[in-house]
């Protein structure tokens, strides 16, 4: 498994307490699975319900290394030791 680090914005770094976690997993999946592992509070947040296949919610983006993973391989796109993969909340503001 490969060891990401993944780095929270906005209200999802407020909730978690910290701004960057390392995690593990093989895909973008796995890794956003073990995030919501460890801060539960996170998972409605980041997943909608909706039948057996985990999906993101609309306004919640993702990016690997700089890449959107919706013009990726979305949730199957796989990761790499030390890849940073982000995770962004809707954010409003003037």
């Amino acid at each position: 498994m490969a060891m990401v680090k993944v780095k929270l914005f906005a209200n999802l770094r407020e909730i978690a307490g910290e701004s960057a976690i390392m995690l593990s997993g093989d895909t973008v999946q796995e890794v956003l699975f073990s995030l919501t592992d460890r801060y539960p509070a996170l998972k409605e947040m980041v997943f909608e319900r909706t039948g057996d296949e985990p999906k993101l919610r609309g306004y919640i983006n993702v990016f690997l290394n700089g890449n959107n993973v919706k013009h990726m391989e979305s949730l199957a796109t796989e990761v790499k030791d030390r890849d940073e993969l982000g995770v962004f909340p809707p954010v409003s503001g003037g």
